[in-house]
Parts: structure tokens; sequence; C-alpha cells
């Protein structure tokens, strides 16, 4: 027989011989009224649970996870208030539940019901996959990538604090909001769990704000590995600047009250707390999951006897508060209604083609107060003797720092974080001036950690702002790559674009840096980014563009609530010369703050039709230098700037093109895996002209002279097209 089907029968069996597990008598502030509800949603957890593994036989679901065993997190949301956000572990169903008693109008049987028939009247997901979320609830939607979810629990308690000395147009949660984020004891031992709960007491012990309720529900295994008995109390209870609680989930009284003592510590001091709740787990991991397998039947009959409801049913007994034979009924009722719904549940539509299930991938747009830019008077404060220097032309770097600047100017809800970028002023100068300009609050020198970088930006875009993360290499973005795939890309599809977090992540990457490389510092490979659905990648080769482009995808973020990822060519940064050292002709003006290159725009440089070149960053710029020798030897090109890598401006691009003859791609990324990959597979599709690409061999990036040895030269460039062009070197 199916463990489910045991579980049942038993509760049956010995609720009705008043055969139920011993333990303490209860004790603290829940009344009989919330004791009861909290029983009733322990009920319909169970019964959805039951409902959801039927379903999957009968074909009429797919995908079953539990949340049997962990009942006792009703009683964690109703210590709780619904203004507070929750980030939560997959077997939180009941949590979901008891949260949807304190909001209005909710019809939370249906709703999650429809999730597990992968419905696309799901009010979630839109049928895309079976989550716990909610946009009335405050809880944003899941995946179950491990503890990815904690580190921007992390952001969203912090943007509390900040907002209130900063208010975003699009604030979520109130002043006296607290952030709470739920795993499992397993999970609790991953990288990104460590890393986020190590930040959060970071920041607290440098007298931060950051009111997160950390809540482990410890059931003593991780599918098949058991979890050292006491590991978590010895890993948890001793952390500087961390607030250790404890409590047993099957007892709903103590779990509720010492839930509440954390919730209240956190919400008055705005300080991090640990909420250690034991659990167990009943039906084993997921689906069919036998766990016989892997654990003694006395092992699993002893879970099964510890049965959550089977404890509330005494608890509520000895209380007063119902006799054994109405929680009979009460259980017994739940499952019919749960059954009635389910019959309906099961055939509403579902998603059928490749355009309803990419529906959700781009965020919706949004409004915003409209805005003229910085002032004059705001523009002279900020700038001081800088607007001076705007007189004459710059490196890239510099026209970086003051887009941010006026950037940062206009909209109050841009906040800069990462390692170094304040004091120092980064790594390369880039983020120099502006702490002092904006203030540590939105200037924030993180720690060492890219998933907390990462994570610090997705959270506070989930409460209004438009964080601008950076990562100090592009090597270094692998470390935290889960915090963009698997947190931000994927929540606008997850919830049906309810919730989003728009946000610019800078990078700094690429190749041909002389002085300071090798390829951690100088990695020629985004393919990472690019094939990440719903990410914008841009890409600019001068400082002009630059802060054209980047205007842009602040643009992109705070209107169209995409997240976006602006790569800077570490290499161009310092950049002064094109053809002949001294020259300063890569050297630029800084653009009137009102000027902009488009989304899907690219930039022609020259009118040739014998070829048309198209590159973009260190490239373009060796490509502009062929494009000179070349027309030294008769051959006239056209130099084409991408500007966007992802997605790919493919009408813009095809224009530019144009008369040409030919088309050159060249390349700095690898051979494998490179975007002349996917620029070739375009060109061929869309044109008739003959294309060749011209890129990096598949090698790392060596450091010292033979750096540049691996990738696009000047004179590997111009061989190239005189190759294409059909003409002698």
């Amino acid at each position: 027989m199916d463990r489910s089907q045991i579980v049942h029968e038993n509760f049956l069996r010995r609720v009705a011989a008043g055969d139920l597990p011993d333990g303490p008598s209860p004790s603290g502030p829940l009344t009989a009224g919330q004791a009861v509800q909290l029983y009733r949603s322990g009920c319909l957890t169970r019964a959805l649970d039951l409902a959801s593994r039927r379903m999957q036989a009968a074909g009429e679901g797919f995908y079953t996870i539990g949340s049997s065993g962990h009942e006792g997190m009703a009683a964690v949301a109703a210590a709780l208030r619904p203004t507070d956000m929750a980030f939560l572990h997959y077997r939180d169903a009941a949590f979901q539940i008891e949260r949807a008693n304190q909001v209005p109008g909710q019809s939370i049987t249906w709703d999650m019901l429809l999730s597990f028939a992968c419905s696309s009247d799901d009010p979630i997901s839109g049928g895309r996959h079976k989550v716990l979320g909610s946009k009335a609830l405050n809880i944003p939607p899941q995946t179950s990538t491990i503890a990815s979810h904690l580190p921007k629990a992390v952001g969203a308690a912090y943007s509390i604090g900040l907002a209130r000395r900063v208010r975003p147009e699009h604030r979520v949660l109130p002043d006296d909001a607290i952030v709470m984020c739920s795993f499992g004891d397993a999970s609790a031992n991953h990288s990104t769990a460590q890393g986020a709960i190590n930040t959060s007491c970071w920041t607290a012990y440098q007298k931060v704000p950051l009111p997160v309720l950390w809540v482990c529900e410890d059931n003593g295994i991780g599918i098949s590995t058991r979890t050292p008995s006491g590991w978590i109390a010895a890993s948890f209870s001793a952390r500087p600047d961390l607030a250790y609680f404890a409590c047993d989930g099957l007892d709903i009284y103590q779990t509720y009250r010492v839930a509440r003592e954390a919730a209240d510590y956190v919400r008055q001091r705005r300080k991090p707390a640990f909420l250690h709740i034991r659990t167990v787990r009943l039906y084993g991991h997921a689906g069919a999951d036998v766990q016989t397998a892997y654990m003694t039947r006395a092992e699993v009959e002893a879970d099964e006897a510890n049965d959550p409801l089977l404890h509330t049913v005494r608890l509520l007994g000895e209380a007063g508060a119902l006799e054994r034979e109405a929680a009979l009924a009460i259980y017994e009722q739940t499952l019919a209604r749960v059954e009635r719904v389910r019959a309906e549940a099961v055939t509403r539509p579902r998603l059928n083609t490749a355009s309803e299930v990419m529906a959700s991938l781009i965020p919706p747009r949004r409004t915003h107060a409209p805005g003229n830019g910085p002032s004059a008077e705001d523009r002279a404060a900020a700038f001081g003797p800088d607007l001076k220097a705007m007189e004459s032309p710059q490196i890239m770097s510099r026209c970086i720092n003051w887009a941010l600047t006026d950037l940062m100017l206009e909209h109050r809800e841009i906040a800069l974080m990462g390692e170094d970028i304040g004091t120092k002023g980064g790594v390369y100068g880039v983020t120099q001036k502006l702490v002092a300009r904006f203030g540590k609050a939105r200037v924030i020198d993180t720690l060492l950690d890219e998933q907390s970088i990462l994570g610090l930006a997705l959270g506070m875009a989930h409460n209004g702002f438009i964080p601008m993360p950076e990562i100090q290499f592009l090597a270094y973005y692998h470390n935290a790559e889960d915090q963009i795939r698997g947190e931000g890309a994927t929540l606008p599809f997850f919830s049906n674009g309810q919730f989003t977090n728009p946000m610019v992540l800078r990078i700094a990457g690429l190749g041909y840096q002389k002085g300071f490389g090798g390829h951690f510092h100088n990695d020629n490979s985004f393919a990472a980014l690019r094939d990440v659905p719903g990410v914008i990648l841009c890409c600019p080769s001068n400082g002009a563009d630059a802060a054209r482009l980047l205007r842009e995808c602040v643009r992109l973020a705070r209107e169209e609530q995409r997240l976006v990822v602006f790569l800077e060519p570490i290499a161009l940064y310092p950049m002064r010369d094109l053809n002949e050292p001294g020259d300063g002709l890569w050297l630029r003006h800084y653009p009137d703050p009102s000027q902009r290159i488009g989304f899907g725009e690219v930039t022609t440089h020259g009118e040739g039709t014998d070829l048309a070149i198209v590159s973009y960053a260190n490239g373009l710029h060796l490509s502009l230098q062929a494009q000179k020798r070349l027309a030294a030897q008769g051959i006239a090109a056209r130099v084409i700037d991408l500007h966007w890598l992802n997605p790919l401006p493919e009408d813009a691009l095809v224009t530019a093109i144009g008369d040409a003859a030919k088309v050159l791609v060249v390349d700095e990324t690898r051979r494998t895996g490179g975007l002349a990959e996917a620029l070739v597979a375009l060109l061929t599709e869309r044109t008739d002209k003959p294309v060749a690409r011209h890129v990096a061999q598949d090698s790392f990036i060596p450091t010292g002279p033979a750096y540049a040895a691996t990738m696009p030269s000047l004179d590997s460039i111009v061989a190239a097209a005189l190759s294409l062009a059909g003409a002698e070197a």
C-alpha cells in the first residue's frame, strides 16, 4: 500500500480510537479559534497532498512534492503579517494556506489545485510549474534550485530600511515589514544558504538594519541523506548577530508562541533571527520516492507515528478547543471538498503552444511618473569640477562614471552594490566619487561573495528599487550564475509576469588587457549570459556610446522591468587612441543626459559596399583600424557596432549591412559557443551574402606577453577580410 494511504488510514483509525501521541500540554497565546484554524489549514495541506498524488497517478497532475509533516508552518504564518514578504521552502503549502486566511477574497484550494493540474488558469504560474506563490499573499514563487532564494531575502530585508530614506515609486513593503525565508535542514548546508546567512550576520554586525527571519524546517533528512543529530543547532545557535529560536513544529501552540517571539525580535530590533523548527517528512521526498529503499521500515513508521495532525488533535482536545469527533469530521469534510474542487480543476485549460509558454518570459511594462532628468543645480553640486572636464573628450571609464551619476541623480530608486565600489571607487576607478555623492546606503560596499551581491540586487528589486550590482570580473560571475539563471530570469516566467526583478548588472570583462590579466581577469566568454531566456546583454565600445547605452539599460529596467547585463570591456576603459599612439581618436565627449542608443539599434561606421565587418567592443576598435588598412588596399568596408548581444538586433543589423557584398563577423569570444555562431546562423538565414567569421581560439587567456595571442588581432582581421573579399594580402 502507498505510504500516503497508510498515513491517511492510520489517522482515521487513531483519532477514532483516541490513540494519540504523547507530548506537552498546550500553552501559549494561541486562542481556541486560532488553534482550530491552524488545524483546518493542516487538514487542507494533507488533503491537497493526497489529491496531488491521485492526480499524478491518473495523468491529471504532473509533479508532486508534498508538505505533509510540515503542517506546523501554518503556525509560523499566523505569527507573521501578510505584509511580510515570504520566500518559501517547497514544503510550505501550510504556510501559504494559512496566510490566505489572513487576506480576504482568496480561493486557496482552487488556486493550488489549478497549479497541480498545470492549468493555464493557475493564478501564479499560468500553468508553467507547480510552485508555491501568490501576488496577493506577498509570496514570490520559488524554483527548486537549492537555497537559491536565500540571498534575495537579504536584499529584500535591506531594502526596507533604505526605503524609509529613499522611497521608490513602486515600493511594496511597509516600513515595519520583515522578510521571512524558509528552507530545509539539508539546504542549510548549501554554500548559497551559508553565504546568505553569513551576509545577514555580517550586515547586522555593522549595525545596518536587516529584518530577516530565517526559518529552518528540520525533518532530519535531505532526500536520502540524514542530517547529523544536533547539527543545525550546533551550526546556527551561536552565530554572531543572529538570534536563535527553536521549537517543535509538531506542537502548534509552542510553534506559534516561539515564532511570534522570533518575529517580534526581528520586527522590533531590525536584526536577523534563526527559527529552528522540528518537523517530520511523510511520504518520502517527492513523487514515487520509496523511503524504504534507504530507511528501515521502523524508521518510516516512527515518523508516521509522529504525524503532526495527530499531535494537533490531542492538543486541541486538551485545550478544550475541539473534540476528537469534530476534528475527524473536519478532516473528512476537507478531503471531500478538495475532491469536488479537483474534479473541476482538472477540466481547466492548459498551455499548448510555444508562444503560450513563452508569453511570460518578458515582464510587462509599468508606468512611471515622468522625469525631466537631473536639474542643473543638482548636477553642479554632484559633479563639481567634473562639469568643466566634460568640455574635453574622455576615456570610457569616466564617461560611465558620469552616466551613473546622472542616472542616480534622476532616479533615487537606483542603488549600486559590489565589492570595492564605494570607498575605493572600484578596481578600475569606474565608481570613484559616487559614495561621496550619494552615500553608503546607495553605493554599497559588499562582502566578497558574488551570490550575495546579486541576491542583494534581486531582493531590492522586489521592493521597487532599480539595483545596479557590479561583478568585478566576468569570470567571477560564474560563482553566482544561478542567481540570474535560476532566480532572476525565471521569476517573471514562473509568476506569469506578476513578480519581476528589474536591474542593470554591470560586469567588467573580455580580453586584450595588457598589464593585468590572465583568464580570471580577462574572460572572453559570455555564453552563460546569452543562453538565459529573457536576459538582455549590452556591450559598448567607446565612452559616449557607453553612456548612451547605460541610460537605455536603466530605462529598460525601470519602464519594462527587464533584467539587463551591461558588459564593460576592461581593455577599453582607459583607451585613448585608435590608429596611432597619441592620436586621441578613441576619446569621446560625454553626451547630453537626454541622449540614448535605443534597444535594438546598431551604429554603422562608413558606407563601404565591398565588405561589412560586424563586431563590438574590442573587436570594433580593431575593426575600425582594419577599415583604414583595407581602404589603402582598395577594399571599401563599413563597420557595424552591434551594441546589443542578446537578443541580437536582427532587423537593424540586416538593414545596416544593406548593399555590402560580403560580411565578416569579428568576434573576440571563442570559436565554440561564441557570439559568431549565432551571427553567422542569423546572416545565413536572413541574407544571401557570403559570410565568414574571425574569432578567438577555444582557449583560456594567459597572463603575460601572449595575452592576446588567442584572439583576433589587427593583422589577422585584415587578412580575414582580404581573403573574404578575394583580394591579395
